[in-house]
């Protein structure tokens, strides 16, 4: 491996945490993203991880301003022009992504590995765009990232056994657990856990239990420590859509159908967490 500098695109929650923990790892880092308000909202939540941890004793100050120092921000995607990897974290939006691997494949150099953060899209497919699809794989990261140990690497058609090894071991340096798979709708992790979370949502929709109830039944009967709705609120019910479209479209399979109920919350802008609305309410 020989990876120096890594760019993240991307500065909300998966991206600013797949950041720290590069540069809490040793890595060069660079975030960009299309505003500055977004790096600035991200930078903060790096800034409060890590403020954390000193408080914890996990680390020292001097530590923290060492990550930090890491650390550099752009809207330029001309910075990312002598990196060794780039991970597109941006929202989970197919036109949006190749959009961004086809200006990446022009700007990085040729031994660049690019990466995306894809939690269902097809690796095959935004490496297509590009003129290096051996060197697209995909590193769906956990969220939270800080805390999360899991990496699915996902190999495209394409992708070479050198891109798969590399990234695999620069998953362990990031103290992380890899797990590689193939190329395949909702990969894993998210063809496992998004059917389950939808029926959760159809058991409110039909009238069968409140969101606590289901979320109880969940927590102590399944011992899982956070509810399947709770869940879905964190990781943003658009998403959560996104994700069963991808699935139901790739799989044409019924068991795959998204909720009405979830359609309808996102219809009304009730996305979870980052609205302050989702299945349950939050400040």
């Amino acid at each position: 491996m020989d990876i120096k500098k890594i760019g993240v695109i991307g500065a909300g929650q998966m991206g600013n945490g797949i950041a720290q923990v590069a540069a809490q790892s040793g890595f060069t880092i660079v975030i960009n993203d299309i505003a500055e308000e977004f790096i600035e909202k991200g930078m903060k939540t790096i800034n409060k991880n890590l403020d954390r941890g000193v408080k914890k004793g996990r680390i020292t100050e001097e530590q923290k301003n060492e990550v930090l120092s890491r650390i550099s921000t752009t809207t330029e995607m001309a910075e990312f022009s002598d990196a060794d990897l780039v991970i597109e974290a941006a929202p989970e939006n197919v036109e949006l992504k190749t959009q961004i691997f086809r200006e990446l494949d022009r700007i990085t150099p040729a031994h660049a590995i690019l990466a995306t953060n894809t939690s269902s899209i097809s690796i095959t497919l935004i490496a297509s765009v590009t003129r290096r699809p051996e060197k697209v794989i995909g590193m769906h990261f956990m969220n939270p990232v800080p805390v999360m140990k899991l990496i699915e690497v996902i190999r495209g058609i394409a992708t070479d056994d050198e891109t798969t090894a590399t990234i695999v071991e620069l998953s362990e340096a990031l103290g992380k657990t890899p797990v590689e798979v193939n190329d395949s709708p909702g990969f894993v992790a998210n063809r496992v856990l998004l059917p389950m979370l939808n029926e959760a949502m159809y058991a409110v929709y039909e009238g069968i239990a409140t969101p606590e109830a289901v979320d109880s039944v969940m927590k102590l009967g399944m011992n899982h420590p956070m509810g399947p709705l709770a869940l879905a609120d964190l990781i943003g019910l658009d998403t959560c859509l996104h994700i069963m479209e991808v699935l139901y479209e790739g799989f044409s399979d019924t068991k795959y159908r998204p909720c009405p109920l979830l359609k309808k919350m996102v219809a009304a802008g009730y996305l979870g967490r980052k609205t302050g609305r989702g299945f349950y309410t939050y400040e």
